[in-house]
């Protein structure tokens, strides 16, 4: 074998090995764009519902209603449970506060307002009902 040969058969192998290479990285990439055209959905073909699911807007002038109970502070989003909470006495709204923003059991509830269990559950339920009546009266205007 001459020294020249060699060095070729060299050179022709690196190619060959590279080029090898090359074709196996373009199959894998080409494949890993079939698995992603199979599980992906184009924006396009979404409907309105399922694209406003994907899509979060900014709430620019959101009015909020902070509420204070016991020193910690319960900020209230929707204005129209804000009013209702508003329209409450304030150991009726402690009570509501309490129970479904700071999720307190009612054990915990009448240790803190020094009742029983008993009166902190009759007196969330006909809260309860009074601020569905309220909210369904502001809704209807």
């Amino acid at each position: 074998m001459k020294p020249q040969s060699h060095e070729e058969h060299k050179q022709h192998t690196f190619d060959y090995f590279c080029k090898r290479i090359l074709r196996n990285e373009a199959r894998d990439y080409y494949d890993e764009l079939n698995r992603r055209r199979e599980h992906e959905i184009s924006l396009d073909e979404l409907v309105g519902q399922e694209l406003g699911e994907l899509s979060v807007t900014d709430e620019y002038f959101k009015t909020e209603q902070t509420f204070n109970v016991f020193g910690q502070a319960v900020v209230v989003e929707d204005e129209l449970i804000a009013k209702a909470l508003q329209a409450l006495p304030q150991e009726k709204r402690d009570i509501i506060l309490l129970s479904y923003f700071l999720e307190m059991s009612d054990r915990e509830i009448g240790e803190k307002l020094n009742m029983i269990r008993a009166t902190v559950q009759y007196k969330r339920t006909s809260t309860l009902k009074q601020l569905k009546n309220f909210m369904e009266g502001q809704a209807d205007e």
